[in-house]
């Protein structure tokens, strides 16, 4: 028998609204609409499908509050993540939002309304103090601070909401489980004890020995329910896990485990996301779930540490056992022993005997430059499905980001560099040139901070574009902003694939010079107040304090920086 849902009732809203669901459909036609963002949508879909039981909406201000202070909702039940749907200004005034107003919520990508809020209230956030109660610090090097600050409006909208109908996927349709479907799945299948495995990686022998362990020890069942949604920055694509993850599942013994996926967005929050992460697990009908050695944790601060203690996650789960009735599993840190073939938890290994391990890092170096990956360590199938997906460095596609002043050499070191790499060959080579990409794709821009940021961020979308499909991208806008490039760079390390390669070159010759040598006269007419928000006149040129690679054409040669380009290619394995 699944387990009892957080608060004693799955909160399936699709299912409890499906008799009014035309009526629903009709009376959102007439609603204002609020477009949902990547984020809003996976939460959306949880708070749907009863994943995130009790909720049966986005957090009002109350509940909000309580969650980030206490961990509760003011209900009392445990909750210990806020679930917000942020909102400009500007759009609370535009759609009349206000207690009482009804809003469409809308899925960007068929633009089909999902649900309807009812608004409760609409409250600013100190979004300072979430991230400090909730993330344990206010530091951007955190990838859920970095979205409040960059990405989080400063307006939070509270209300319940109604199902019009589910988010439609068209990807691995047939292993996307709701709570009310995996319950039932459970129950046909006589599972009474089911171990939850969360992940976001790809899994190899160790994950499967560790979950086969795990479920013999409790005479359990195993339910591989790896996140779908938004994970961290960086993380191998969805798709390609889902490969390595059928992949394993053949290497489970007949009936002992289920494959279902989680449309999660993750916030990365340690100790307060294993919490969640085993709330929702309860909701999917789990009753045991496996916690690892730094749950969620996203890796190291701006000073070089860790963000949480390797058990904090454990010991607050822990702590709370009693009322969440969802038994956690230890991860045990698992290690192949060669004279035997077999893994065992590190802390059972006798003093003295062989132990091998590959490192992440390790691993990664191994697909990157094509060297052996040892059966011992992972199954061929898998290795197989992540060479298709990351090619070796030779073979990935890359970003040269060369920003600068006008008339600093962008262009011409530009030019020369696509031509020396069309020579190398081995990738198709594109060049987006600042001019061209204006007339090309953002002739409808001015020369605004807002328009200049926008136009970078075109660029950066189709270099990702590019350079996931292996391609060698040299873009040469000026970008005198340190936060648009910043967010450039982002975009590429999020979108790019294997091709999330990024280098940023300051091209950084003088104004002076740049202004000596300017035979389009464009300075001249600047200076004569003839052409506005020019960088280096009376637009700031913010220069990078973060470039790979810092070059003047005073000083060195076109064929000597080229060279210089071509030897930091090199150095990262990409020629």
């Amino acid at each position: 028998m699944a387990n009892s849902p957080h608060g004693g009732v799955l909160k399936d809203l699709v299912l409890r609204d499906a008799p009014i669901s035309a009526q629903l459909h009709a009376e959102a036609e007439g609603l204002p609409t609020i477009t949902l963002t990547e984020r809003q949508l996976c939460d959306l879909e949880l708070i749907l499908n009863g994943g995130f039981s009790p909720l049966e909406g986005f957090l009002n201000e109350a509940d909000y509050n309580s969650v980030v202070e206490t961990n509760r909702l003011t209900s009392g039940h445990l909750w210990s993540m806020p679930i917000n749907l942020d909102i400009s200004e500007a759009d609370v005034e535009s759609l009349g939002i206000k207690a009482g107003a009804r809003v469409a919520l809308i899925d960007k990508r068929d633009d089909s309304a999902l649900a309807i809020l009812t608004v409760e209230d609409v409250y600013k956030p100190d979004l300072v103090k979430e991230a400090v109660e909730v993330f344990g610090a206010d530091d951007p090097a955190h990838p859920a601070v970095a979205y409040l600050r960059n990405n989080v409006n400063p307006l939070y909208v509270g209300g319940k909401v109604q199902a019009i109908k589910a988010p439609t996927h068209y990807d691995y349709v047939d292993l996307r489980y709701t709570p009310t479907e995996l319950r039932a799945h459970f129950q046909k299948l006589a599972w009474r004890k089911v171990v939850a495995f969360q992940t976001r990686n790809p899994m190899h022998r160790a994950h499967r020995e560790l979950t086969v362990r795990a479920a013999r020890d409790r005479q359990a069942n195993v339910l591989i329910h790896p996140v779908v949604g938004l994970t961290k920055p960086g993380d191998v694509d969805h798709y390609t896990r889902v490969r390595v993850y059928q992949a394993i599942m053949t290497r489970y013994p007949n009936g002992m485990g289920h494959l279902a996926l989680l449309p999660l967005a993750m916030r990365m929050g340690g100790p307060r996301e294993a919490l969640w992460h085993a709330i929702i697990r309860k909701n999917f009908g789990a009753t045991h779930f496996i916690i690892g050695r730094d749950h969620a944790g996203p890796g190291k601060n701006s000073a070089g540490k860790d963000f949480y203690g390797p058990y904090d996650a454990q010991e607050l789960v822990t702590k709370y056992k009693d009322e969440l009735q969802i038994e956690m599993v230890p991860f045990q840190q698992m290690t192949y022993l060669p004279s035997t073939d077999e893994y065992q938890p590190v802390d059972e290994v006798k003093p003295g005997t062989q132990t091998l391990d590959i490192s992440g890092t390790e691993l990664r170096k191994r697909l990157r430059t094509g060297a052996p990956i040892p059966d011992w360590f992972s199954y061929t199938e898998v290795v197989k499905v992540l060479r298709e997906s990351y090619p070796p460095r030779v073979k990935q596609g890359f970003v040269l980001f060369l920003t600068g002043l006008h008339n600093s050499g962008r262009d011409t070191i530009s030019r020369a560099l696509q031509t020396t790499l069309n020579q190398q060959g081995g990738r198709s080579v594109s060049l987006l040139l600042g001019e061209t990409v204006r007339e090309e794709l953002s002739s409808e821009l001015s020369f605004t901070p807002e328009d200049r940021h926008k136009n970078i961020q075109r660029i950066a979308f189709v270099s990702a574009e590019l350079a996931r499909a292996g391609a060698a991208v040299i873009a040469a806008p000026s970008a005198p902003y340190d936060h648009s490039r910043k967010a450039a760079k982002q975009t590429i390390l999020s979108t790019a694939g294997s091709g999330a390669n990024w280098f940023l070159i300051h091209v950084a010759t003088p104004l002076e010079e740049c202004e000596r040598t300017d035979r389009k006269g464009l300075y001249a007419r600047a200076r004569a107040g003839e052409i506005k928000n020019f960088a280096g006149v009376d637009d700031v040129y913010e220069a990078p304090t973060d470039a790979d690679l810092v070059v003047d054409t005073t000083k060195q040669s076109i064929p000597e920086i080229v060279h210089s380009i071509m030897l930091l290619l090199e150095a990262g394995s990409l020629l």
